[in-house]
């Protein structure tokens, strides 16, 4: 397998790295840092539309992340904490943009009320997610 944090002269990575698709449209662009991901990312599909956008931090996502489709609506956006688990207001959406559901996650757990939308925008249902009991919010 590859490794990516290793440049063509064997030494870690460092700075502004580009990689490219076969067609010389970029695949993605970031920063690393002694081989590893940090700041912010760029992720490209082959018809040169943004793929996601997000933080790294030590080679892990971090905060608000943003993903697209192939014709560049919204698919779905959410946050990372420092583990690289979901955390905080999580949003996904139809193929139209229309908002599919929506809720909270805490430690890559689904908590609280989840609301859930047809094509049209339309709240069809919500459910609610109970708190993990190994975890506590205060």
């Amino acid at each position: 397998m590859k490794n990516n944090k290793i440049d063509k002269n064997g030494k870690l990575k460092n700075g502004i790295h580009t990689v490219l698709f076969k067609n010389g449209a970029i695949d993605n662009v970031g920063e690393f840092q002694n081989g590893e991901k940090t700041g912010e990312w760029k992720y490209y599909l082959a018809n040169g539309n943004l793929k996601a956008s997000g933080r790294y931090r030590n080679d892990k996502l971090v905060g608000e992340w943003t993903w697209y489709r192939e014709n560049g609506e919204l698919m779905q956006t959410g946050s990372f904490d420092t583990d690289q688990k979901k955390t905080g207001l999580w949003k996904r959406y139809h193929a139209n943009g229309q908002l599919s559901d929506q809720g909270q996650y805490v430690a890559d757990k689904k908590v609280g009320e989840w609301q859930i939308y047809d094509a049209s925008g339309k709240l069809i249902k919500s459910v609610q997610h109970k708190l993990p009991a190994a975890n506590s919010l205060s």
